[in-house]
């Protein structure tokens, strides 16, 4: 080889060592890249929580848990009791069953519309707060009440309240946490919420129990107003110590779009989950249920005290069930355990429907009914809770989660009207096996397409 060709080439050999090693002792500027394309070096990355106990048991959990603690305590503590305000003013099943689907249906309706909004705007911290308010004061002016009207506009706005900030607080749980997490999360979030359910109605039994009573609606009357109490601190807690991760506004977001681009395994999961809705009556109408076969044996208000009990023995299992059904996801198949779920509600329906034939129970037999009914419920809310999370793109999930409320609204509506009115026109016996069959019939329909959506 020439010499002075061998000497450029060794001189061009040191530059590059040299460049190298100066390239690797500093930070260059990255370079610029197309547009449209996504540089590494320069995108900026979410934080997400580590993979540790301390990562998911975050300020932003815990006042979500705290909160929803006090809210379920502000109205729980007035749904325990409502049932026996209604026999006070001489109101039919029919009514309760129409007032109790509409509230459910108003709830379920608005979150479509709300988790829409929420991926669109980047932010849901703020209007969340605002639908707490509406829960926790909407219902004290119930306490004026003496005819169904002024009841049914209570519960509208009290649920529509409810709806509104339940997909919004469901997508900020889970972008609070690691995907890893989102059981864990859920489950701690819906017992957290029980617990208040728990507290509610034993304040309201007791307060039953303790107020006076100048006339029968008397005490219901006071506990109407004192749910204020618990009401407005969960609107305080949440402000004090929610965060949230900021999002870029997707202004482009369009309603029907977010809807159509939803994966069809997931349409598949919300339509056999609308037929078991259909068939998901309220479980004020079990309250109701308990006053009526105690009512012979203890009296009207005392079989209201302890259909009270009841319900709180309801929230009690639902409480103590939800963390470990959420710390089973990722453990065994999600799908697997809320069709299990779907299936103890249909039997829990058709075992009330029995004791009803017999138009007579004691309180062990309405109470493993109670304790049933919390346990399916805690299955399917957890559950329920975490599907969408698997099934759904993060940019679009409060539209998803809103997708599941309004179909959730539908058999909510369907559910608490049919059986209460097949309770006033025929018997509670054919309106509660109607709902345990619609149950059944919507559990297989899931289990149907998971398998179909498995072998595509």
């Amino acid at each position: 080889m020439n010499p002075t060709r061998k000497l450029h080439l060794v001189s061009i050999a040191q530059q590059l060592v040299t460049g190298f090693r100066r390239n690797r002792s500093s930070s260059p500027k990255p370079l610029a890249h197309a547009r449209g394309s996504v540089n590494p070096a320069v995108t900026p990355k979410l934080k997400t929580a580590p993979p540790s106990r301390k990562g998911w048991l975050n300020r932003s959990v815990i006042g979500m848990s705290i909160t929803s603690f006090l809210s379920d305590a502000g109205h729980e503590m007035v749904t325990a009791v409502l049932p026996g305000f209604f026999a006070t003013l001489g109101m039919t099943p029919a009514i309760l069953g129409w007032i109790e689907g509409a509230a459910d249906a108003s709830s379920s309706f608005v979150k479509l519309g709300a988790g829409w909004y929420s991926d669109r705007l980047g932010h849901r911290k703020r209007l969340a707060a605002f639908d707490y308010f509406l829960t926790g004061t909407a219902l004290a002016p119930l306490a004026a009440a003496v005819s169904w009207p002024l009841v049914l506009i209570g519960r509208l706005i009290a649920w529509a309240g409810r709806g509104l900030r339940s997909p919004l607080r469901d997508a900020m749980l889970a972008e609070s946490v690691a995907p890893m997490y989102c059981g864990k999360t859920f489950g701690l979030h819906r017992a957290a919420d029980t617990v208040g359910a728990i507290v509610g109605p034993l304040i309201g039994a007791g307060l039953l129990a303790t107020l006076p009573a100048p006339s029968r609606s008397a005490p219901f009357r006071a506990v109407f107003l004192l749910s204020l109490i618990p009401g407005l601190a969960s609107v305080l807690s949440f402000m004090a110590m929610v965060g949230e991760r900021p999002r870029p506004e997707n202004r482009s977001l369009r309603f029907w779009g977010a809807v159509r681009d939803m994966p069809k395994s997931y349409a598949g999961f919300l339509r056999g989950t609308c037929l078991f809705g259909l068939g998901d009556f309220s479980h004020t109408l079990l309250i109701l249920a308990a006053i009526q076969l105690l009512s012979p044996a203890y009296g009207a208000v005392r079989a209201a005290q302890i259909a009270a009990l009841l319900y709180v023995l309801h929230n009690v299992v639902y409480a103590a069930s939800s963390f470990p059904v959420g710390n089973l996801v990722g453990r065994t198949d999600t799908m697997k355990l809320l069709v299990t779920g779907y299936l103890l509600g249909a039997f829990t329906a058709a075992q009330l429907a029995s004791l009803m034939f017999v138009r007579q129970a004691g309180v062990v037999p309405l109470a493993m009914i109670f304790a049933l009914a919390g346990f399916y419920l805690a299955i399917q809310d957890t559950l329920e809770g975490v599907i969408p999370v698997d099934m759904t793109p993060a940019h679009s999930r409060g539209t998803a989660y809103g997708l599941l409320g309004a179909v959730n609204g539908v058999g909510d509506l369907g559910a608490s009207a049919l059986v209460g009115s097949l309770w006033s026109a025929v018997s509670a016996t054919i309106a509660f096996d109607c709902a345990g069959a619609l149950m059944l019939a919507g559990a297989l329909l899931v289990i149907w397409n998971w398998k179909h959506s498995s072998r595509n």
